[in-house]
Order: structure tokens, then C-alpha cells, then sequence
């Protein structure tokens, strides 16, 4: 689904459509192998449910799993599609690195006990 295309990031094409929610989701299964294949370390025991984070245009979001998406389509709050939605797009993931960084700039912590 995704390449490496430079030292932060992985490169894919998905369908991107606005949807009227308020977060940015792939389908769920997707979700949990992009996290497992990318994400993950292999150390011990892993969360698999941690948002991925998905360049867009020039945005950088992150990207939660849904199981009423169809696998390959990332869906948008219609708040940040612009009017070229949908359409099939170049969407950059950001490596397991820079996710973190970035999740914890935009203030997201993994729930409690986990």
C-alpha cells in the first residue's frame, strides 16, 4: 500500500473523499496492518490503534481507523477537503519517528494503561 520515498516518509495513492465527520479515517483493517508493517518494533506488546499520520496536500493529519470504510480510501472531515474531492491523490505516511513527533506536537497521548 505504501513505499518508503524518503528518510520520514512513505509514499501511497489513496481514494481521498470528504465525509462530514471530524476525523480523518482509513479502514480499520488497513489501519492495523500499516500500523503493524510500519509502526511497529516488534518488541513486546504493541498498540495497534494509534493514529496514523497522513500528509496531505500540505497538511499533515492524523488518521484514525473505521470499519465503514472501504480498505484504500482515506476519508476527510469536509472541513480540510478542498474541491478537488474525491479523486484518487498521492498521500504521503509519515514513518514511525516522525508520527510520534509530530502526534505529540498536535498534543495526543496513548490512553491510560496502555
Amino acid at each position: 500500500m505504501f513505499e518508503r520515498f524518503s528518510s520520514g516518509y512513505y509514499l501511497g495513492t489513496l481514494y481521498v473523499e470528504p465525509h462530514d465527520g471530524d476525523r480523518a479515517l482509513i479502514q480499520r483493517a488497513d489501519h492495523e496492518r500499516v500500523n503493524e508493517q510500519l509502526y511497529a518494533t516488534g518488541e513486546g506488546l504493541e498498540r495497534l490503534d494509534a493514529p496514523l499520520v497522513m500528509k496531505l496536500d500540505t497538511g499533515h493529519i492524523p488518521v484514525d481507523g473505521d470499519e465503514e470504510v472501504p480498505s484504500g480510501t482515506l476519508v476527510v472531515p469536509d472541513g480540510i477537503a478542498d474541491e478537488t474531492l474525491p479523486s484518487r491523490k498521492n498521500v504521503l505516511l509519515a514513518d514511525a519517528d516522525r508520527a510520534a513527533d509530530l502526534l505529540q506536537w498536535e498534543g495526543w497521548r496513548p490512553a491510560a494503561g496502555v
